[in-house]
């Protein structure tokens, strides 16, 4: 039987699976057919003649593969990136506490400074009014 239309190059997905890995050792050994060098998914579908459409959809463990020997492979970015956001909520936290602590601070030191706000004004107008007299500074008479 004969089918019309159908690529000439089918090959099972073990077969295929087979190619792939093939491929990707000869890329990290140095003996690539097409003269890659650089381990990628691209290069690995160059050196076993696929699109890099079907590592992807077809070929996740292959790619995966390809990932690690790049040294990013999903599950250690994944790993990497959750560690980071756990830092970084700790740091958040950190500095929350932080910002409320300094916020607590504020709020006294403005409390402060209206007393002694207050307390300026009345001495200035103490000054300025000749009626006042300062008891501390007058001298006993003996």
């Amino acid at each position: 039987m004969k089918l019309i239309g159908k690529a000439t190059n089918y090959k099972r997905a073990e077969d295929r699976e087979k190619d792939l890995k093939l491929a990707l050792y000869r890329i990290q050994r140095g003996r690539a057919h097409t003269g890659e060098t650089k381990v990628t998914i691209a290069a690995v579908a160059r050196e076993a003649g696929v699109s890099t459409a079907l590592i992807h959809n077809h070929y996740p463990n292959i790619a995966e593969a390809i990932r690690e020997a790049q040294g990013r492979s999903s599950r250690a970015m994944r790993d990497v990136k959750q560690q980071d956001l756990i830092a970084e909520r700790e740091k958040s936290a950190a500095y929350r506490q932080e910002i409320e602590e300094l916020r607590t601070k504020v709020a006294s030191l403005a409390s402060i400074n209206e007393v002694l706000m207050d307390q300026n004004r009345v001495l200035r107008a103490k000054m300025n009014d000749r009626k006042v007299v300062d008891l501390a500074l007058k001298k006993p008479h003996g």
